[in-house]
């Protein structure tokens, strides 16, 4: 896969868990130099929710026939509400990769999952997203992908992490849904 400078991504993070509704934040770049626009949905915290709503918010979406990429976040959002990346590719035919800046530790996501409804469906959700890649960086940071191979998602990584190991368009993504969400709760005190 050719990889343009300006790829068209779409990156998702979640908000601060301060309520039972969580606001996601899409930010929509060019590469990892231009924010072009942004996108907003919210799911339930501890949900099973986070898989639709993203769909709806990517198809729904006046940047729709551009995203050539979603970055995510992790595989759950809003607490253990993941995210079927397999599902999200099919649904919408855009390639996803999932961003991590640590391997997650499954043992704890298994125990913790024992306090949810649904617990085998999450896990089984969590453990489609598939492989693990380690990215050799400064600070190794870990992916997983769906619908591209794995190269060309290390090179959209790399590319896109300017300023630190983090993708320009998740960190944006991530300063936008934190700001959005303390702001409100600021101006209701």
């Amino acid at each position: 896969m050719h990889i343009k400078p300006e790829i068209r991504i779409l990156a998702i993070d979640d908000s601060p868990l301060i309520a039972d509704r969580i606001m996601i934040i899409g930010a929509f770049f060019r590469g990892g130099e231009q924010l072009d626009g942004v996108l907003r949905s919210e799911i339930g915290k501890d949900g099973m929710d986070a898989t639709e709503a993203i769909i709806h918010m990517v198809t729904g979406s006046k940047f729709y026939g551009q995203i050539r990429v979603i970055m995510l976040d992790g595989i759950t959002y809003a607490g253990f509400n993941p995210v079927d990346i397999e599902t999200i590719f099919t649904e919408t035919g855009i390639p996803v990769i999932v961003f991590m800046r640590s391997c997650p530790d499954f043992e704890k996501i298994r125990l913790a999952l024992e306090h949810l409804p649904e617990k085998e469906k999450r896990w089984e959700i969590i453990q489609r997203a598939g492989r693990i890649y380690r990215i050799e960086q400064a600070n190794p940071v870990f992916i997983q992908v769906c619908g591209m191979d794995r190269k060309s998602a290390v090179e959209i990584v790399r590319r896109t992490s300017i300023h630190s190991n983090i993708p320009e368009p998740l960190r944006a993504a991530h300063l936008i849904s934190t700001g959005v969400v303390l702001g409100e709760s600021a101006g209701k005190a």
